[in-house]
């Protein structure tokens, strides 16, 4: 199909394109190898296949906007349908009489692929662009109050009418001239939208309609060659770095495991982050991964009612600020400037609730909250720079082991009367119970653990507590960046049921689970941790307790169910309260946000211990809200935080929503049906 001299300009343009993009493939490749840490290559073969199916699948992508995520499948489908056609039309022009693939079934089958697609990817396209450009969705841009790079600001919508443009032009073109193609020959009942549209060519002369073909020919592969270089620049690049995120990321037992710092490594000069290179290499690819889709922003607490965090507009001031200053990372020089300048303002940082849900909706696998609590670190172990209302949790954990710094010896207060064994009075129990600071010192959340320690008894559950010598998991010290005092705790704490060894742990906090579950292996203690909804649905199971599923005594059956953060999304815990509640009540309706989707109660990311940032909102507020909204009478809960939280702002509201544990439910439940027998 191709001249000699456009075989030879199509080759020159091609070196000189992939030169380019060499180039700039290189200073990407040594820009990620700046962060900290090493690749574990080992996990690859074990993900190869599930990240090849998330990828073809797009599988992450629509799990929220089913519309949009619809055209942008169409979209992402049919580009990956082009690296074969792209392929396909070069052999085509570079070798006469060639046809890809050939005129059988096979290459019958791959025009009709590739007419289908290429109709797919411009009705995706136009569909998007439309709802960028023209209807500017308040969910594809950030509040002029959130901190966002003016190269960022502008060069969002430049970099997205370039990317729509190169997408329209090159699948536009190419389908265009498979129909001039067809109106030059004859027609192709394969290519059923490229033979429609030939018949607007029929009258043309053959000559012209081979000029139209090479013309097109140049349009769609010309634009690959110019676009390839700046594809690297572009969110473009997440085609490449989405996959290699899935793939590559380290091992982690949950969306909100840390890594451990080092403290007795006298060679670390830096604990935590302050500058893009400081981050862990993963979390420098995160900002070339970002696709500028604004899903972790859209389901943020804190952006939600008002703060100035945005979880988008830090992986994009990232991307942007390696746009333009990366050379001088890529050289192994320092960045001029740190993190809190380009990237997150110091307000928003503590602004964070560390729920995860940023991490867990993100169709590429970033991880903004890691960013986030990394800071965090460096702000308090190097800078000394946090909230003063902090201070206080932290001086109650380094003197009585807990935030709320009450004494040890009143630890076991809240079990008077229970008959509560003590591990020293029950050396071999089947099940320790981790009581956690808020049941032991709390005066809300001591009704929880006295209604556990009933459900308990009832199920004749060998069972025994640490009393005083239980401290605080440190699980409030760690996302308020005060590592140094986790560690103290966690060491301490693991030393302490290494030498019980117990068969297994359960716990009313979900916090106190997450940490004891999926943080303190890293200090050497590896425990079976359940949660207390799991345990009671075994003893459900087991026929160790019984519920009558009949209605409570004052009728108040319609009840949902909150799923504390580090319960549904953080540990993937979202049945166990539901077939418990079930079992207990008569009807269970959701909130508008539940499961591993579930909104924070505004107390993670150590937010229990301190004042919320500026908004038009507080969190707790906005949630229980939703609980107003499903209809229900009672809204149960599964953790000591959402629990102080959820019945503040019933309290604020002038509710009458009751707001109770979900073993204060059980416990209502039973002790009902001891009545009516």
């Amino acid at each position: 199909m191709l001249t000699t001299l456009e075989k030879i300009i199509f080759v020159l343009a091609a070196l000189a394109s992939l030169y380019g993009a060499g180039q700039v493939a290189l200073r990407i490749g040594r820009i990620i190898g700046r962060g900290q840490g090493k690749v574990d290559w080992s996990v690859v073969p074990g993900r190869l296949l599930a990240v090849l199916l998330k990828t073809a699948s797009f599988a992450p992508v629509f799990r929220t906007r089913p519309v949009a995520s619809f055209f942008h499948g169409l979209v992402g489908w049919g580009f990956i349908y082009y690296l074969l056609i792209n392929l396909g039309d070069v052999l085509e022009g570079f070798l006469p009489n060639f046809r890809f693939l050939g005129d059988g079934l096979l290459g019958d089958i791959y025009r009709l692929g590739g007419d289908l697609l290429s109709v797919g990817v411009l009705s995706g396209m136009i569909a998007l662009a439309i709802r960028r450009f023209v209807l500017k969705p308040a969910a594809l841009t950030a509040r002029e109050d959130v901190f966002l790079l003016p190269e960022a600001r502008a060069g969002i919508r430049r970099d997205s009418s370039i990317v729509a443009g190169f997408i329209l032009i090159h699948v536009g073109s190419r389908f265009v001239g498979q129909s001039f193609r067809i109106a030059a020959h004859e027609p192709d009942a394969w290519q059923p939208a490229a033979n429609a549209l030939a018949t607007l060519w029929a009258g043309c002369q053959p000559a012209a309609l081979v000029f139209a073909e090479h013309v097109a020919f140049w349009l769609a592969l010309g634009t690959i060659l110019a676009f390839v270089p700046y594809f690297l620049y572009s969110k473009h690049i997440h085609l490449i770095m989405a996959p290699l995120n899935f793939l590559l990321k380290p091992q982690r037992r949950s969306i909100g495991e840390l890594s451990k710092l080092d403290f007795e490594d006298e060679s670390v000069e830096q604990f935590g982050v302050l500058r893009l290179e400081e981050l862990g290499w993963e979390q420098i690819m995160d900002a070339y991964a970002c696709i500028m889709c604004y899903r972790c922003q859209e389901v943020c607490p804190a952006y939600n009612t008002g703060k100035v965090l945005s979880p988008a507009a830090l992986e994009i001031n990232k991307r942007y600020y390696l746009n333009k200053e990366g050379a001088r990372l890529a050289k192994g020089e320092a960045s001029q400037q740190t993190l809190l300048e380009i990237a997150i303002p110091p307000e928003a940082v503590w602004a964070c609730t560390a729920c995860g849900a940023c991490i867990d909706i993100c169709p590429v696998g970033n991880e903004p909250m890691r960013d986030i609590l990394d800071i965090r670190r460096a702000l308090v172990l190097m800078e000394n720079d946090f909230p003063d209302q902090l201070q206080t949790a932290f001086r109650g954990m380094e003197r009585t082991a807990n935030p709320w710094n009450i004494a040890s010896a009143e630890r076991l207060k809240w079990a008077q009367g229970l008959n509560v064994p003590t591990i020293e009075q029950n050396p071999e129990p089947d099940i320790l119970w981790w009581v956690g600071c808020a049941p032991a010192t709390d005066a809300r959340a001591q009704k929880t653990a006295r209604a556990f320690a009933q459900i308990l008894h009832r199920a004749g559950v060998n069972f025994a507590v640490l009393g005083e010598a239980e401290q605080c998991t440190g699980d409030s010290a760690r996302r308020a960046g005060n590592e140094y005092l986790f560690n103290e705790l966690a060491t301490a704490n693991v030393e302490t049921l290494n030498e019980i060894a117990p068969k297994r742990i359960v716990t009313t906090c979900p916090h106190c689970l997450h940490t004891l579950k999926n943080e303190y292996p890293a200090f050497g203690g590896n425990y079976q941790v359940v949660h207390h909804s799991q345990f009671i649905l075994e003893l459900l199971q087991q026929g160790k307790l019984h519920l009558s599923n009949t209605p409570s005594a004052d009728g108040a059956s319609a009840l949902t169910f909150h799923d504390p953060c580090y319960l549904g999304r953080h540990n993937g815990i979202v049945d166990a309260p539901r077939q418990v509640l079930s079992a207990a009540q008569q009807a269970v309706v959701e909130m508008q946000d539940h499961g591993r989707k579930s909104m924070c109660c505004g107390a993670g990311g150590a937010q229990m211990w301190k004042e919320e940032e500026h908004g038009v909102q507080r969190v707790n507020a906005a949630r229980f809200r939703q609980a107003v909204e499903s209809g229900a009478k009672t809204l149960a809960v599964g953790c000591p935080f959402c629990l102080t939280m959820l019945s503040d702002a019933a309290r604020e509201a002038q509710s009458e929503m009751a707001v109770l544990d979900i073993a204060e439910v059980v416990l209502k439940q039973l002790e009902s049906q001891e009545n009516i027998s």
